[in-house]
């Protein structure tokens, strides 16, 4: 059986004067234009779109059990979403984002943790409502850390319907878990996939963008939500043997990164002592 959970506050309280999100008044007609440039180009797109899934390598998710740790009282991580929350580039669940954040968790605050990683390769945020969502929140979490976009801006769904899945992870959430901390990960820098060609590569990141704009004001209801920004340049060695998904370098450093900001933003206060 899990770990009992703590007791947790009955309603969300804010994390802290530092929390605020970055300004996201941006035009609503830029962000319809993002998905209107993806749409018109669909003859160019679309092509090439099918050669990389043709060229690039498809790796597995990590082998399960996407699960670890524990200890006497642990902290409870739930890490959720896509490709990226099911360690899609590394060997060993241990070694994916959940993992390198459940050890940094321990660093930083001296408490053992329980991870745990639930989703699937290639889910979008409707999906993590409609196959997960239910299913993680059925055990205790304590911080619950989000990877979600990556395929919803490939998708090129629209930013109203993303900020409103984003709502709707979120309410459930904190229905469920009112105590509890969330942490989103931005989307992803696309203008730095190399892998992918022109014009696919830059159409992806302006509606990456798009979303991230939305996601950001979907939260702004939810104190006890925080998303990070951008991921600063990748590093030598941060993509796995398909130049899309990180490798256990990449995830650690992604970890980290995250971890960094929280800190920066006073989340260590508020996270169960």
């Amino acid at each position: 059986m899990p770990p009992t959970s703590r007791p947790q506050s009955p309603s969300p309280q804010p994390l802290g004067p530092q929390t605020p999100q970055p300004q996201t008044s941006r035009p609503l007609r830029g962000r319809r234009l993002s998905r209107a440039i993806a749409l018109a180009l669909a003859p160019v797109l679309v092509p090439q779109t099918v050669k990389v899934r043709r060229t690039v390598p498809k790796l597995p998710e990590a082998p399960r059990p996407w699960e670890g740790g524990g200890g006497t009282d642990p902290l409870q991580l739930l890490v959720l979403g896509d490709s990226m929350a099911v360690g899609v580039g590394v060997d060993d669940a241990s070694d994916g984002l959940a993992g390198h954040l459940a050890a940094g968790l321990t660093v930083r605050t001296g408490h053992p943790v329980r991870w745990r990683a639930r989703g699937r390769n290639g889910a979008t945020a409707r999906d993590v409502i409609d196959d997960h969502l239910a299913e993680a929140l059925s055990e205790p979490a304590d911080l619950i850390v989000l990877s979600i976009g990556a395929n919803d801006a490939m998708q090129v769904r629209s930013h109203r319907a993303f900020r409103r899945d984003v709502k709707r992870i979120l309410h459930d959430i904190f229905a469920a878990h009112p105590g509890a901390i969330v942490l989103i990960g931005a989307l992803p820098a696309f203008h730095r996939f190399e892998i992918l060609p022109e014009p696919l590569r830059s159409t992806l990141s302006l509606h990456a963008r798009a979303l991230d704009v939305a996601a950001r004001r979907a939260l702004e209801r939810f104190p006890r939500a925080h998303m990070s920004p951008e991921l600063p340049p990748y590093s030598e060695g941060f993509f796995a043997t398909d130049d899309f998904h990180p490798s256990a370098q990449g995830y650690r450093e992604w970890a980290e990164f995250a971890l960094d900001d929280a800190w920066s933003h006073g989340i260590a206060r508020v996270l169960p002592s």
